[in-house]
């Protein structure tokens, strides 16, 4: 299995990865956004620019950012390419499917009546990790899955073995999108029941469940959690606040988990498809929606809490350096 990491600029080393936000966007839209594009149409050099300064403000404190960004999403591989070129920021660009009830599946469940699907997904994904993305040289350098609320449907199974065969052929790392923080030893238990290797494994979004023994029903698997979810809050994400993650951090570290442990944002740059109308309800729950919320409001409350230094950099620098590795 080969040492280096897919960015979209071409192959690194672990050591130059650096600290690095493993669940963020630049480009997102929801499933469909393509078919609104005569008035929500696709803006480019306006949206290049959003995204450099997304960069710049996420240079103050890391060096590499994992694009979480499905296929059907609004994926855009020479997007991200133009952006690292211009800026030598590393970012790793993804392949696979969001969730079922939030994705486009479909195209795969009309080709389930006539094909095996599992070994197209399976081949889909395999050709964006090693040989490229829609006719290009840039390869994708993670794989992204995702599961409902509370269950895992028989399509999402679907993309999950055909995950687990890439995995196992590849050496890739997979990072999964959890409902709510909902199946998280499921996600878990099933890759590794196909194969796929635990240490190359995040299980995302577990931040939006606050329990302890859930999480560690999860880390006993081998796998590391992603505490990506950071800036968004209350009652519109049905998630806990950014104090009450930070406390579950604190928790896990006294437990011994801090080497497994993985932050992001979730933070999407640029909305694909129509601008958002932010609603009151919306701005209460986006106040700290940020690049930099996790260097300006997390890593202060981890430090008042009584985290290291030295802790606090591995959650960015070391463990994302050996998730990779």
């Amino acid at each position: 299995m080969s040492q280096t990491i897919n960015t979209v600029a071409g192959p690194i080393s672990p050591e130059q990865l650096g600290s690095t936000l493993m669940h963020e966007h630049f480009l997102y839209g929801f499933a469909g956004w393509q078919a609104d594009c005569t008035v929500g149409r696709y803006r480019e050099d306006a949206y290049m620019a959003d995204c450099l300064e997304m960069i710049s403000e996420a240079k103050t404190y890391v060096n590499t950012i994992v694009d979480a960004t499905t296929n059907e999403c609004g994926r855009n591989p020479r997007f991200l390419k133009k952006l690292s070129d211009q800026t030598g920021f590393n970012i790793i660009c993804s392949t696979g499917y969001y969730f079922e009830d939030e994705s486009s599946y479909a195209y795969w469940k009309f080709r389930k009546g006539f094909a095996d699907i599992q070994t197209e997904i399976y081949d889909m994904m395999a050709t964006e990790l090693t040989k490229g993305i829609d006719g290009t040289d840039i390869k994708a350098g993670v794989i992204k899955l995702g599961t409902s609320y509370g269950r895992i449907t028989p399509m999402e199974e679907i993309f999950f073995k055909a995950a687990a065969r890439a995995q196992r052929e590849t050496g890739c790392v997979i990072i999964t999108h959890t409902q709510l923080g909902t199946m998280g030893p499921e996600q878990a238990q099933l890759l590794i029941s196909e194969g796929a290797d635990p240490k190359k494994i995040a299980i995302g979004h577990m931040c939006g469940n606050t329990d302890v023994d859930y999480h560690e029903q999860v880390l006993q698997q081998g796998v590391y959690v992603n505490l990506d979810r950071f800036g968004l809050e209350g009652d519109l994400f049905h998630t806990p606040t950014d104090s009450e993650r930070t406390d579950l951090i604190v928790k896990l570290v006294a437990r011994g988990w801090g080497d497994k442990i993985l932050l992001g944002h979730d933070f999407v740059k640029v909305n694909l498809g129509r601008p958002v109308v932010m609603k009151d309800f919306m701005k209460q729950a986006f106040a700290h929606v940020s690049i930099t919320d996790i260097k300006d409001r997390v890593m202060p409350w981890l430090a008042e809490r009584g985290i290291s230094r030295k802790q606090i950099q591995a959650f960015l620098l070391d463990n994302p350096r050996a998730i990779f590795s």
